[in-house]
């Protein structure tokens, strides 16, 4: 959560934790936790304070809230808490390029795992990494879907950044 913690680096059983916000104009401050250079969660901008350094993904990201295409798929992410089912998600939403959209459904199928549309629901409500796991192109085969704790409004405005007016 934005703000949790006070400092920006802690430690846990000798793994150096990082924390770093980032401001995106028109979106507010958005954070990174990174264990070296691997991205452990990715929080969406919102409204609390900055703390941090600037760095290339963070321009990155900066590129995409202005409406930037923008990819993410080389950017190093832990997935070591993931189950084989939850990798393969993963993987297939990294593979989701800028602008496209599938439902639920289909990146159950996607990913190995036709009929599994809940479990990828469940596994999108909880994903840590929104934009490096992009689940925001994520969308029921009736209409939008949810968008776990950032709403769908939140989801609404990402997908229209990415060109999907009518969503």
């Amino acid at each position: 959560m934005p703000g949790a913690l006070t400092a920006a680096d802690c430690r846990f059983d000798g793994v150096r934790v990082t924390r770093q916000a980032y401001v995106v104009a028109g979106w507010g401050v958005g954070e990174l936790w990174r264990a070296g250079t691997d991205v452990l969660r990715h929080e969406s901008p919102g409204d609390w304070e900055p703390e941090g350094d600037d760095d290339e993904l963070v321009a990155r990201l900066r590129s995409y809230f202005a409406g930037e295409r923008a990819d993410f798929g080389d950017v190093a992410i832990d997935l070591d808490w993931c189950t084989p089912f939850q990798r393969a998600v993963a993987d297939q939403l990294r593979a989701l390029p800028w602008g496209e959209v599938v439902s639920y459904g289909e990146l159950a199928a996607l990913a190995g795992h036709p009929g599994a549309q809940r479990a990828v629901g469940t596994f999108c409500a909880g994903n840590p990494l929104f934009l490096l796991l992009p689940c925001h192109r994520v969308i029921g085969a009736d209409g939008i879907g949810s968008y776990g704790s950032s709403g769908v409004a939140f989801k609404r405005r990402l997908l229209r950044l990415e060109g999907h007016a009518t969503l």
